[in-house]
């Protein structure tokens, strides 16, 4: 098939700025990829899942009769395994789980008044 001449430098450029304006999009555009998108979505439902739960381990906490004995070894602790202290005392425990959430215990850490 014969093109005419006047074609190419059209067909180029479109080629060229298809080519540009991915580039541009995916870099400074904001654009991802869905498994990108999925990864962070998982993110944010986990981030919000965790959130939600921190009240339900402050509840935990504030309800517990041997509260002040546990207090006492959280403060105990040093500070790198105060996490660890709070899932021994049970409060970073969902309801209907087996084993405590690390990242529950972390965010309710955050928010117990030690």
């Amino acid at each position: 098939m014969n093109t005419p001449e006047w074609l190419k430098p059209g067909i180029y450029g479109a080629a060229i700025g298809a080519v540009i304006f991915g580039v541009v999009g995916f870099t400074w555009g904001g654009w991802v990829t869905g498994g990108t998108s999925s990864d962070r979505a998982m993110t944010m439902a986990h981030n919000d899942v965790v959130a939600a739960m921190v009240p339900v381990c402050l509840e935990m906490a504030r309800t517990d009769p041997e509260r002040a004995a546990k207090l006492e070894a959280i403060r105990a602790a040093s500070t790198y395994q105060k996490r660890d202290a709070l899932m021994k005392a049970g409060w970073a425990t969902v309801p209907g789980a087996d084993a405590p959430n690390r990242d529950i215990a972390q965010a309710c850490l955050a928010e117990l008044e030690l």
